[in-house]
This record gives C-alpha cells, structure tokens and sequence, in this order.
C-alpha cells in the first residue's frame, strides 16, 4: 500500500512561489500527479508525469508557471509554483498509480495524499 503525504503549502501574495512535496512510502508506482479543489468546486487536474520521466502535462491554466518532478532517491514528488494567482487557491493533493503514462483523471489514481493549503491573497 501507498502512503502519500504532501507538505508545503501555505499563505503567500499574488506573484509569489510555493513549492509543495509529497513523501511517498509503501512501494513503488508509475504515475503520479497533482491535482487542486477550489472551495465550492470540485477537484480539477493541475499536473501529471511518469516516475520514469518523460513530457509532464499540465492543465492550461497552470503550463509555463507550474512545474511537476520527482527526486528517485527520496521518493518525493514536487510541485513549483511561480506566479501565483488568487485563483491558485485550494487545497492540493498528490496522486499515484500504476500506470506508465502520465494521467490526468480522478478516477485514474488508487492512492491520494490528505491535501495541503494553498492561499494566494491578491
């Protein structure tokens, strides 16, 4: 069983940097992405590649400002946020699989993180 657990988020200004991460324990997996809710919305895509590396995807409000990576050594997955905006806001979530392309689906991920805070104040 995976066992994911984010860190790294917080309060920060419009235009600002964050820089989540999350630990992963249990065994390895293929896949793994970020995915965000928005109070009042439901959880939306934001990032996606393979353990193996390759293209990452992204949703297009994020391309160019968002990047996604993991260290192989430390089984962490990262998430980079430059430029942020107020409607970066909510809480973001880290998601693994076992499949060998980087996938941009809910339903796609068997193991989640527990989801860390991200506030950007305008």
């Amino acid at each position: 069983q995976v066992q994911l657990v984010e860190s790294g988020g917080g309060l920060v200004q419009a235009g600002d940097s964050l820089r989540l991460s999350c630990t992963a324990s249990g065994r390895t997996f293929g896949s793994y992405a970020w995915f965000r809710q928005a109070p009042g919305k439901e959880r939306e895509f934001v990032a996606a590649n393979t353990w193996r590396g390759g293209k990452a995807r992204y949703t297009n409000s994020v391309e160019g400002r968002f990047y996604i990576w993991r260290d192989n050594i430390k089984l962490t997955l990262y998430l980079q946020m430059n430029s942020l905006r107020p409607e970066d806001t909510g809480v973001y979530y880290c998601a693994a699989a076992s499949g060998s392309k980087p996938l941009t689906g809910e339903d796609d991920y068997a193991y989640w993180g527990q989801g860390t805070q991200v506030t950007v104040s305008s």
